[in-house]
């Protein structure tokens, strides 16, 4: 594999159509803080199991 096969390669991998939500492989409204790469959906879902608690 040549220098400019690695470049090629890397460049398809990158952007925003291919993050995903890790539980519904949703596209929409991901949050990517903290590595949770969730979308705002299932973060509203899971947050308590997450560990988030929302301060008053």
């Amino acid at each position: 594999m040549g220098f400019a096969n690695i470049w090629a390669t890397k460049a398809e991998c990158n952007g925003k159509g291919q993050r995903r939500c890790r539980v519904c492989a949703n596209q929409w409204g991901i949050i990517r803080k903290y590595n949770l790469n969730i979308c705002r959906q299932c973060f509203r879902e899971y947050a308590k199991d997450i560990g988030f608690v929302k301060n008053n």
